[in-house]
């Protein structure tokens, strides 16, 4: 316990000298920023869908918005575009990476709080600050001590906890892990308001913190939505130029010479028209981003069921499985990929571009969520984004999942990769014939008039802002 008292004593060190000196930039800088609010995530912009949304949705109603977060991938291009948005970096701290690792990690706390701090302090002054936790250390105190310098509201969007994801490494009761804990429970209770994103993590908050927040659950933005036939075809043309699988595997005498052809689709180049092949592989897409609450071999292993399936004579197309994402597992997921020897399924997991994922997902025949919560109180946006593209999703179990997948009715729900491997026999037996489960799924999805992000955002969020002024 001694080390992890001294990270947080060097973090409150940290924290008054630097709010000691940043008293002179409030009297230097006051006024101004009315209605101004900075959305801060201590992680990468590009992979923060939420905050990015929440970023727009703030312009869409004319407020001025600062962005504050690691710049490692590219934020959405409406995010960029916004001449409301201005996007404050974070540096990097890479370098810190030298020692112990309990040395490191009090080094990197201490750091970042210091960072955070000075760059909230340089901005022009927000009524109020959006932050996501996790991560909350040192986030939540620096962006305390921040709204008290500056007189703002302090706003947490909880996504997860933060010590709940650092016990999948160090087990819960580590004592760093324990003092995470006590961290997120005593600053988590400073904040003004306070999102979250199922009603499971609200009834937790207020039982085991007494914290009151509000349900905002991740919706799909207006861009996730089902792809027409020919832009699917122009994705499938750009993909097959660095992905072997979206190359057109088989080309036959009888398909004519003024067809450009993907692996899933052909265009007459004389009218422009667009088909589907014959015999084209099923498409099933999962993304991640590679940490240890995805297991990835459980898809692996079911894959293997499914390859043996098709040997056994069992009449299923072929397969391409698209993994996308970043993340720190990935380079040991793909030396598990290649070890694999599929005849009739091929794997490739590329890192795609903000405006391609969505077309990705909308031209896609089934998605398959591995994300296990390490609190069992949040649910994966990346069912939300298949969801609102009415794309079909077979998901592990957890806790709360029910709250966005109904089993047999918009997807499917599997414990391991057994289970997993029987329904995607199942889904895939009549592909693609518009006949059977796959198909009344899409249906059901389509049907379903789901809430996107600005409604329920305008309905949840927006009266927060309206009533505090």
């Amino acid at each position: 316990m001694a080390a992890g008292g001294g990270a947080l004593a060097g973090i409150g060190a940290a924290l008054v000298l630097a709010a000691a000196a940043a008293l002179w930039w409030r009297r230097r800088r006051a006024g101004g920023g009315e209605g101004r609010v900075c959305v801060a995530v201590l992680g990468d912009l590009g992979r923060s869908p939420r905050m990015q949304y929440h970023a727009l949705s703030l312009a869409r109603h004319g407020r001025g918005v600062s962005l504050l977060g690691y710049l490692q991938t590219r934020p959405h291009g409406d995010v960029l575009g916004s001449d409301r948005i201005r996007i404050v970096p974070l540096s990097d701290l890479r370098w810190l990476r030298v020692g112990p690792k309990i040395l490191q990690y009090i080094v990197k706390v201490i750091a970042q709080a210091m960072q955070l701090l000075y760059t909230m302090l340089q901005m022009e002054r927000p009524s109020y600050i959006l932050l996501q936790n996790p991560p909350g250390l040192p986030s939540i105190a620096v962006a305390w001590v921040a709204c008290l310098i500056w007189r703002s509201k302090l706003i947490i969007d909880w996504h997860n906890y933060g010590y709940t994801i650092m016990s999948l490494s160090h087990g819960i009761n580590h004592p760093l892990v324990r003092i995470a804990k006590w961290y997120e429970k005593l600053f988590g209770r400073l904040s003004d308001y306070n999102l979250c994103v199922t009603n499971a993590m609200k009834e937790d908050l207020w039982v085991n913190c007494k914290i009151k927040a509000v349900t905002l659950y991740d919706r799909p933005a207006s861009y996730f939505k089902e792809t027409p036939l020919e832009l699917q075809h122009q994705l499938y043309m750009k993909l097959a130029k660095d992905y072997e699988p979206f190359k057109a595997q088989h080309i036959t005498e009888s398909v004519s010479s003024n067809a450009e052809r993907s692996a899933f689709t052909e265009m007459d180049k004389r009218n422009g028209r667009v088909v589907k092949t014959r015999g084209r592989p099923a498409l099933l897409i999962s993304s991640t981003s590679w940490t240890e609450d995805e297991d990835f071999s459980v898809l692996l292993k079911a894959l293997e069921d499914y390859e043996q399936y098709i040997n056994e004579g069992i009449k299923l197309p072929a397969l391409v499985c698209v993994i996308t994402g970043k993340g720190p597992l990935k380079e040991y997921y793909n030396g598990l990929i290649k070890k694999l020897h599929f005849r009739h399924i091929q794997i490739c997991t590329p890192w795609l571009e903000a405006e391609d994922y969505p077309l990705l997902l909308g031209s896609a025949d089934l998605g398959v969520c591995l994300h296990k919560s390490s609190s069992g109180l949040d649910l994966p946006m990346k069912v939300v984004d298949m969801f609102g593209c009415c794309l079909p999703v077979c998901a592990i179990y957890f806790e709360c999942l029910h709250e966005l997948v109904k089993h047999d009715e918009n997807g499917l729900i599997f414990r391991d990769s057994s289970e997993l491997a029987e329904q995607l026999k199942m889904l895939f037996l009549e592909f693609p014939t518009l006949e059977g489960k796959l198909h009344n799924f899409r249906k059901n999805l389509c049907a379903s008039k789901q809430l996107r992000w600005d409604e329920s955002w305008d309905q949840t969020v927006l009266p927060l802002f309206m009533q505090s002024e």
